[in-house]
């Protein structure tokens, strides 16, 4: 329950029971003694987003998650330079009756992955293409990393996992998982790639937080691969979202 003159952020998707924004910006405000709100805002269709904006005018800002950083792109007034190239938003502002979008996720990325690449390490797999895919890809190129997608129908400039032999395994040191294959509480579930090829030169980086260590970081460890999980990315991409709703 809100209490009255406090600001409301919030989150839309639409199954959030298991998200990360809301105990974070909660922990947040309690900590900081900010006088603030987070609120999931869980939405069956996006069609509904307006109805949402209209009936809570109290809202300071938001995040969007799955399946909506596409679709909602339709909705908003405004969008940055990063967001438009990148075609996914993750963070809307309100500012003077306009909506504006943002995405954040390339900027908890870069600094996420920066601090654990290689020299060598300059050529990546991202295993997905949908809305996640765009700002790891967003990302990557900003980091001088080229990069091939790989997808189970992929598409123009794609490849699919059967194309996964043992060349393009060696010379792709950096796999990046952006499904949700292997997120709670399917848990056994990974993509799909020959991971007997991989070896302790790979950088193997998952999106997928919960659980900690999925079963694809734990067949990517098996192999010597240095592995990372999506923590610390959403906690990046959460300040970045806090830091353009106050700025």
């Amino acid at each position: 329950m809100t209490q009255s003159g406090e600001k409301i952020y919030g989150l839309i998707g639409r199954t959030l029971g298991h998200s990360f924004s809301r105990q974070y910006f909660t922990d947040k405000f309690t900590v900081n003694n900010i006088k603030a709100s987070y609120v999931n805002f869980e939405l069956p269709d996006i069609s509904l987003f307006p109805q949402l904006i209209a009936s809570n005018p109290s809202l300071c800002g938001l995040n969007v998650t799955i399946p909506y950083k596409e679709s909602i792109i339709p909705y908003i007034d405004y969008i940055d330079d990063t967001a438009q190239s990148i075609g996914a938003i993750n963070t809307i502002k309100f500012s003077q009756g306009q909506l504006c979008g943002y995405n954040t996720d390339i900027i908890g990325f870069c600094n996420s992955i920066r601090t654990i690449l290689k020299p060598y390490q300059n050529n990546a797999l991202i295993l997905g293409t949908g809305g996640a895919s765009k700002a790891i890809a967003a990302g990557l190129k900003q980091l001088g990393i080229n990069y091939i997608k790989v997808s189970r129908t992929p598409g123009a400039g794609q490849i699919s996992y059967d194309d996964l032999d043992a060349d393009t395994i060696d010379s792709h040191t950096i796999i990046i998982n952006t499904t949700p294959l292997g997120t709670f509480p399917d848990v056994e579930t990974a993509p799909p790639i020959p991971y007997q090829l991989l070896s302790p030169k790979h950088l193997c980086y998952d999106l997928v937080y919960n659980p900690a260590r999925t079963a694809f970081l734990n067949n990517c460890q098996a192999r010597g691969c240095t592995i990372k999980n999506g923590l610390e990315m959403l906690q990046l991409q959460a300040e970045a979202s806090w830091n353009i709703w106050n700025e």
